[in-house]
């Protein structure tokens, strides 16, 4: 579903129909060629993106499932951050335009 969803978005077709044809240059070969390389090399550096952000929060959750305290350590400090920047917005002078 995720892929048919990326694949249907178009941003990305505008991103390729936008930027790609700078980095083409008829004079280095196929064009249809050149065009392949790129999208499958920002495929392939994606991918190795998300698969890597998806390896590191699956091991963040784990360690914090294996340590209830930490977890509700984290919870708090989020909870304290939060509601210091509800304070600040909350206190903060209002201009009127």
């Amino acid at each position: 579903m995720g892929f048919l969803t990326n694949l249907l978005n178009p941003k990305i077709a505008v991103f390729y129909l936008a930027i790609f044809p700078q980095f083409v240059s008829p004079e280095h070969g196929p064009v249809f060629l050149q065009s392949l390389v790129l999208g499958f090399t920002q495929i392939g550096v994606s991918f190795t993106v998300n698969l890597a952000i998806a390896l590191s929060a699956a091991g963040i959750a784990t360690w914090f499932q294996q340590r209830p305290t930490w977890l509700a350590v984290q919870r708090y400090v989020m909870g304290g951050v939060l509601a210091g920047m509800a304070a600040k917005l909350a206190t903060e002078p209002r201009h009127v335009a």
